[in-house]
């Protein structure tokens, strides 16, 4: 676990002088404007008065100070204005932030922002550098570019479902909300783009990413495999559809662990390991025979490391150089004295904030990531933010008293 350090002492980060406006809530989109702001943007994150993100109030559980461990998954680094947009006011507030913006980040759903005067073509007119990122359940266009898009959902449409859990049982979901935030990768990685292409151009423009194509680009191998055959990929639980054996095993007590022989090499040695010849075996010897003869292989091997417990199978497969693992919960995993090292765990004690957060995997040698600010509390930057706009304590005062922030 990392100490907070003395970001004045820090190297700039890369998106440094980068503005971020951002008007999205929930998982996907503010997953990515963290991203953004640990990469050194500036963003200002845009709730509804007296309510704010919705994710504020998913709880519990909570750290000490009420913030929902939710809503301080996705949002360290930003700023928070409360506007209501649906007034002629807000709206005002929000066109002269994008005057000075760099990159508006929205998850509205089609068309949501134009009766506002907020979309992309209504805004461009006025600032086309703005970088204008859209994240929706089934994108901009097609047939389906209205309905409003769930993880949940998207997770059973695009086929991921289908692919997942146990072989003789239901389909599984992933344990999180994998299609959000590969969704929010892909804008991240999208707005990026845009940058340097604007760099070149100096012109903004459009991205467009959508939870179902997202999905969909997730299924990789597995619909390469059906592109290639026409088959319909089963589900296979903890197997892997193209390699054996690439699966859970169990040792002495039901102690499981993975077991990862990515070629066939790798499998000589596990049988050297186990004291067996089956990599002579015309049966096993290669790896399509080997997925040919996946169950009577795999029973083989489920027998013979049931005789060990399962520290023992980790600890002799890995000085053979067998890729193998445990399976860990969640504590042991933050636990992991690598996880440690890698200061995936950060800590906003210095700050006053009793918010622990799980940290960055980006690592720049050059223009690292920083962790300056924990979550904002509701409405924390308005008078704020207002005022670096103009607004004089009077003003934004008669904007309270009206609602309108």
């Amino acid at each position: 676990m990392t100490d907070m350090i003395d970001m004045a002492n820090m190297p700039k980060g890369a998106l440094h002088g980068i503005k971020v406006l951002d008007l999205s809530r929930v998982l996907a989109g503010p997953s990515c404007t963290q991203v953004l702001a640990d990469l050194g943007a500036e963003v200002i994150k845009v709730e509804r008065p007296h309510i704010g993100d919705e994710t504020r109030h998913w709880a519990p559980p909570t750290f000490s100070d009420d913030t929902s461990a939710y809503y301080a998954t996705i949002n360290r680094n930003k700023k928070s204005l409360t506007v209501d947009i649906t007034t002629p006011t807000g709206q005002d507030i929000i066109k002269q932030l994008i005057a000075e913006s760099d990159i508006l980040v929205e998850n509205f759903k089609v068309g949501g922002l134009k009766k506002y005067g907020l979309d992309y073509d209504s805004l461009k007119q006025d600032n086309p550098r703005l970088i204008y990122a859209s994240l929706t359940g089934f994108g901009q266009t097609g047939p389906d570019a209205a309905r409003p898009g769930y993880d949940y959902i998207i997770q059973g449409l695009s086929g991921l479902m289908s692919i997942t859990g146990p072989s003789d049982g239901e389909p599984h979901k992933v344990g999180v909300a994998v299609v959000d935030l590969f969704a929010g990768l892909q804008l991240t990685i999208g707005i990026q783009a845009a940058l340097l292409a604007r760099h070149r151009t100096g012109l903004g423009q459009h991205v467009d990413v959508a939870l179902l194509d997202s999905a969909l680009a997730m299924l990789a191998n597995v619909g390469m495999n059906h592109l290639a055959s026409d088959k319909i990929p089963p589900r296979l639980g903890n197997q892997h559809p193209n390699i054996v054996p690439y699966q859970v095993f169990a040792g002495e007590g039901e102690q499981h662990f993975i077991l990862a022989c990515g070629n066939d090499s790798q499998f000589a040695k596990l049988c050297e390991v186990l004291a067996v010849d089956w990599h002579t075996d015309e049966r096993f010897a290669t790896n399509p025979q080997r997925v040919a003869n996946r169950e009577l292989l795999c029973g083989a091997l489920s027998k013979k490391f049931s005789e060990q417990p399962r520290t023992y199978w980790l600890e002799v497969l890995d000085q053979a150089g067998i890729p193998c693992g445990a399976i860990h919960n969640v504590a042991e995993a933050l636990a992991m004295p690598q996880a440690q090292a890698r200061n995936m765990i950060v800590n906003f004690t210095e700050q006053g904030s009793p918010v622990r957060a799980l940290g960055n995997p980006i690592k720049l040698s050059a223009s690292p990531v920083s962790y300056r600010t924990p979550p904002p509390q509701l409405s924390e930057h308005t008078d704020s933010t207002l005022a670096d706009l103009g607004y004089d304590s009077e003003m934004i005062a008669k904007l309270k008293a009206d609602g309108v922030v």
